[in-house]
């Protein structure tokens, strides 16, 4: 006996789905950019040599990366604080 196949109205709601999570995301990467910006302007800067751990290090890369292909910072900007982020690395 033949499976039923998944109908038009289910697609269209995993469609819907699937844009109100992106739509989502996009909305919070955006936040993220506007405080970090906002910090940058108000003279906190973090520290560059605190301790910090590996894990919390590779999610700033890759929240750069994000910021960088939603194009909320230049090249040359992504460049640098991937290169600062990635020197902080601890390597054993």
């Amino acid at each position: 006996m033949a499976t039923q196949r998944t109908s038009f109205t289910k697609l269209q709601r995993d469609r819907a789905k699937k844009a109100k999570a992106a739509a989502k995301r996009e909305r919070r990467l955006e936040r993220a950019a506007e405080a970090r910006i906002q910090s940058d302007d108000d003279g906190v800067e973090s520290s560059p040599e605190g301790p910090i751990s590996a894990a919390e290090l590779l999610h700033e890369i890759e929240v750069t990366h994000q910021r960088f292909e939603a194009k909320l910072i230049s090249y040359e900007e992504f460049e640098e604080k991937k290169a600062e982020l990635l020197g902080r690395l601890p390597i054993e």
